[in-house]
């Protein structure tokens, strides 16, 4: 056939294919327009989850009625007096009304802030009708109504109307959260109703995060701001044990705009590598601001991705920033891990035992008949004592420094797993496993920084039996491990031998940790940096290298474990994202108590 020019009709169909996917896209175009507009107030309604009608209304400048016509025209817009390399504004190709006029039956009333009177144009299947007066006080209403009408076939591919409100819920979610200033209310018979009201102040951007992402993510979140090479991020990242199932909870914005950009989640994806276990995300609002000449954001009809001239500078910037406040934050809870410890108990239904005297107390009675300050044996063959049933078991008196540190004073071990510390205003509950697991792992990380890993040579080496498969990633690594303290040979082609191993380890079981060790290399991204791939050999050896569940401390081994606690970065979470430990307030013990 020969080749021939397309009718506008046909066109505008076509491009609204790629502009308008969905109810959410029409959505999306439209409160857009209305933030360009210079609008403080946006209400959006919604029927039929927007397959029936999206109304959406704003008091910003408004359309003179000379330029209606134009509006719903293709590639017309007000917003290009810089060009691409300054674009400024959400949009700018100048098609989205016109997009969905050719899907839709539209309708755009406006009153332009200089005008007596409010004039209206409406588009049915891409056909344009005359401009004529209207009623509207201020500011732009647009109406779009049977949605696909004119392309049946779409409406097969729409989910569920609740899933459709939902996605236009999260359009306006994002939006809302990109501009705190403004007044964003959405309504209809098909969703619950939202209404953020404008924040203003420095505060801003705080009150809206809790308005739309809820108390507990300012709770568990930490601020951000930081600088790098003119490229500045702005805003909140939530700390690891206040995880995700799923990447929803992250917002990420360029400019003001929101986006869903590979660079910035797997930025955001990196900076926790080794604070958060596989298949947990972080909950995250960021702020990317850039000179507009450093990014192109017409690289998608939606907008929805971006590139940047300098993607190295923008991820280096955001791994950098999250890992430095995370390292920061100090010792840190979620209040998600205490408000699960609390729903853990059950007042009431908690029985005595019929024999109360087979108890193991990890806190015996001296001589002196007062509780010992903390419990914990070395040698397994000292047993833990058993008190009689009348026996006094108060817990012992405050410590002076039980104040002076963030997680008190160790008073006693339970199940030879946690440790219990009292703090001046509650109690703090360790998981010594996963708390020495991330101090061993920090203690790695700072020896390959400085001084290199000390090794031990084992007085006979180790033989370890592997696949050859396994052997030869060993090897093909042997000069990586050996960064990292491990010194592996080949022992004929289905084995290896271990010859030294990281001092700071004390006594491992090599075997295990070479055959972990080989597990994970042949899971490794060969796309990850040199030492991404160390620090997650580290994190492995880490936890050969630490304290075990079941192993008896001492009073002074568990103060030390708290004092290191402390003074390491990132020591609120294990190398694999689970809390080392759980804070209780006063108020929250005294809640389950009936006591408040």
């Amino acid at each position: 056939m020969p080749i021939r020019r397309l009718a506008d009709t046909m066109v505008n169909r076509i491009a609204a294919g790629e502009v308008v996917e969905r109810p959410a896209s029409v959505v999306k175009e439209l409160t857009e327009n209305a933030v360009d507009a210079g609008a403080t107030r946006i209400e959006v309604v919604t029927a039929g989850g927007g397959a029936a009608l999206i109304r959406v209304s704003d008091d910003g400048a408004g359309i003179a009625a000379d330029d209606l016509p134009l509006a719903v025209e293709r590639h017309c817009t007000s917003k290009l007096d810089d060009g691409l390399d300054a674009i400024r504004s959400f949009g700018f190709r100048g098609e989205a009304l016109a997009s969905i006029g050719s899907a839709a039956r539209l309708t755009v009333t406006s009153r332009h802030r200089d005008a007596d009177e409010a004039f209206a144009v409406t588009v049915e299947g891409g056909r344009v009708g005359p401009v004529r007066p209207a009623a509207l006080s201020a500011g732009t209403r647009v109406e779009v109504r049977d949605l696909f009408f004119a392309t049946p076939a779409r409406l097969k591919f729409l989910k569920s109307e609740r899933a459709e409100a939902a996605a236009i819920t999260d359009v306006v979610r994002r939006l809302a959260l990109a501009h705190p200033e403004i007044r964003f209310a959405l309504f209809g018979g098909d969703r619950s109703a939202l209404d953020y009201p404008a924040a203003t102040g420095d505060d801003a951007l705080r009150t809206r995060l809790g308005q739309v992402m809820g108390r507990d993510f300012i709770d568990n979140a930490l601020a951000i701001d930081a600088v790098r090479e003119g490229a500045r991020l702005t805003g909140y990242t939530g700390l690891p044990t206040f995880s995700r199932a799923n990447s929803l909870a992250q917002h990420l914005f360029v400019n003001g705009r929101p986006v869903r950009d590979k660079v910035l989640l797997g930025a955001v994806r990196g900076a926790y590598a080794d604070q958060m276990k596989s298949g947990r995300y972080p909950a995250a609002v960021l702020f990317v601001t850039v000179d507009p000449a450093e990014v192109d954001v017409n690289v998608h009809p939606t907008k929805a991705d971006v590139r940047f001239r300098d993607p190295g500078l923008i991820r280096g910037l955001i791994v950098g920033a999250i890992r430095e406040a995370l390292a920061g934050s100090g010792p840190r809870s979620s209040s998600t891990a205490a408000s699960a410890t609390i729903a853990a108990f059950r007042p009431g239904m908690s029985r005595p035992r019929s024999n109360p005297a087979a108890t193991a107390w990890q806190a015996p009675l001296p001589a002196s008949g007062r509780a010992a300050p903390a419990m914990g044996f070395t040698e397994p063959a000292q047993a833990a004592y058993t008190p009689p049933p009348s026996a006094d078991v108060r817990a012992a008196d405050p410590v002076p420094d039980a104040a002076a540190h963030p997680l008190g004073a160790a008073r006693a071990q339970l199940h030879e797993t946690y440790v219990v510390a009292e703090t001046d205003d509650g109690l703090v509950i360790v998981d010594q496993h996963a708390a020495h697991e991330r101090l061993v792992y920090e203690r790695l990380k700072r020896a390959m920084d400085e001084d290199g890993i000390a090794r031990q040579i084992l007085l006979i080496p180790e033989v370890v039996d592997l696949p050859a498969d396994d052997v030869g990633r060993l090897m093909a690594r042997a000069a990586d491990l050996e960064t990292l303290g491990l010194v592996l040979e080949q022992f004929g082609p289905g084995a290896v031998a271990v010859r030294e191993t990281p001092a700071m380890l004390g006594a491992i079981d090599a075997a295990a940790l070479t055959r972990d060790l080989a597990e994970q290399l042949a899971e490794w991204d060969t796309t990850d940096g040199l030492r991404t791939r160390l620090d997650q050999v580290a994190s492995t050896m880490a936890c050969h290298g630490s304290v075990r569940a079941g192993r008896r401390l001492k009073p002074e081994e568990m103060d030390a474990l708290l004092r290191e606690i402390e003074a390491t970065p990132n020591a609120s979470e294990c190398n694999h994202g689970r809390p080392t430990y759980v804070e209780l307030k006063r108020t929250d013990i005294e809640r389950l108590f009936g006591r408040r």
